[in-house]
């Protein structure tokens, strides 16, 4: 299995194994911005891990942030807390095919992102859902997708493409108009008066149409406990819901 491990690694990753103290002490897998590890193959004896039997076993030690999960896996057959290193949050998988294959590389994926530079992580997030104010004092967006269906939009360095915008038109109209998707992000833009400063925009992509009355401002507040909406905000989970049904 190491070798499928370290065929799977450079697959994904482009990344090949480092030999910091020869073949026979163990294989570091680094990332290649930040140079941290995200793995170290090594074979080790079968004591150290209190496994009965004699000789040697090839294991891998991947870091896992989440505590709790990593407390579920050491139930699992297989994983140890970590050899030779930090045993709050490394963990030993055996890789003599007591772990299957699918589950070491599950395993791997979440060590490398645990171990990403803060550049790469933000690029590696999930997809999340914003509601962003749109001043209809300074733009006329209830036409603006009547024209056409991507608009370029202002944009907060906390969405990334793929993220749900939803837009909130300000009073008079005090509702979620639109759901949009960040189709392209971080675009240079240049706009100043003396009301507005937009260095970034971003294209968004309409995706549907609301009702005025739909979620109107009162039923935000009174539902979903949002009382403002003066820039770029998280969805609450209930209100996510409510406006995908």
């Amino acid at each position: 299995m190491r070798e499928k491990i370290f065929a799977y690694i450079k697959k994904k990753y482009i990344t090949t194994p480092e030999y910091p103290w020869g073949e026979d002490d163990g294989a570091v897998l680094r990332h290649g911005d930040n140079r941290k590890w995200f793995a170290l193959v090594m074979n080790i004896g079968r004591e150290k891990l209190g496994l009965a039997g004699e000789g040697k076993v090839d294991v891998i030690n991947l870091k896992i942030d989440d505590m709790v999960f990593r407390d579920v896996l050491l139930q699992d057959k297989g994983i140890f807390p970590a050899y030779h290193m930090n045993k709050e949050h490394w963990i030993t998988v055996l890789l003599d095919g007591t772990v299957e294959e699918g589950q070491v590389c599950n395993l791997i994926d979440l060590s490398f992102t645990a171990t990403a530079s803060g550049k790469k992580k933000a690029k590696m997030r999930p997809p999340k859902e914003w509601i962003v104010p749109a001043n209809p004092k300074f733009y006329d967006i209830e036409h603006a997708f009547d024209q056409a269906e991507i608009i370029e939009w202002k944009q907060s360095s906390a969405v990334k493409a793929g993220d749900t915008v939803y837009l909130y038109v300000a009073a008079p109209v005090s509702a979620i108009l639109y759901r949009c998707k960040a189709v392209e992000v971080d675009i240079p833009y240049q706009y100043q008066d003396g009301n507005l400063t937009i260095s970034t925009v971003m294209r968004i992509k309409l995706l549907r149409r609301y009702a005025p009355e739909a979620f109107p401002f009162g039923r935000l507040k009174e539902e979903y406990g949002i009382y403002a909406v003066r820039g770029p905000r998280g969805v609450p989970n209930s209100l996510s819901h409510a406006l995908k049904a």
